[in-house]
């Protein structure tokens, strides 16, 4: 017998789409003076605003952004003004495949990123969720929750 999903297509799409609200962009993804110091830590802007637009993507939607995947153009644009660095500088990024790596691992270090792949991850998943589960028969809401949304990202 198939198995049966919890949740339709169109659920899982709005779990991972950026805001696309100004205001919506401006509460996720507005730094903090603790983000703005890491990112700061990089000495040209292309890196500069190349980490700081993956880690926007790996606090919310929780991915990690493809090698050759431009990012959401709104989103860019308010990482670049936060940041003071043009969003043309987007374009020199990661000539260097290393560089998106390095980044990508210096991230996981610094926030407490964790690919969300092993046994442990999804254990931790279903018993934080199994009370909810018991409540209500609609997958989005639990789809919505997470234990940590800062911490988990999940692999490309």
């Amino acid at each position: 017998m198939p198995r049966r999903s919890i949740l339709s297509a169109a659920e899982c799409n709005s779990l991972l789409e950026i805001p696309a609200t100004q205001d919506d962009l401006i509460r996720r993804y507005a730094f903090d003076e603790r983000d703005l110091s890491v990112i700061r830590q990089h000495r040209r802007p292309e890196n500069r605003l190349g980490f700081a637009v993956h880690l926007c993507y790996m606090r919310f939607p929780g991915v990690i952004l493809g090698a050759e995947e431009m990012p959401f153009t709104p989103l860019l644009r308010l990482v670049a003004n936060q940041i003071n660095v043009p969003m043309e500088a987007w374009e020199s990024y990661a000539q260097r495949a290393e560089t998106r790596r390095e980044h990508l691992l210096e991230l996981q270090a610094a926030f407490g990123f964790t690919t969300f792949t092993t046994t442990h991850h999804y254990r931790s998943a279903i018993e934080n969720l199994d009370d909810l589960a018991w409540q209500t028969d609609k997958g989005i809401v639990l789809g919505g929750v997470s234990p940590n949304p800062r911490k988990f990202c999940l692999p490309s």
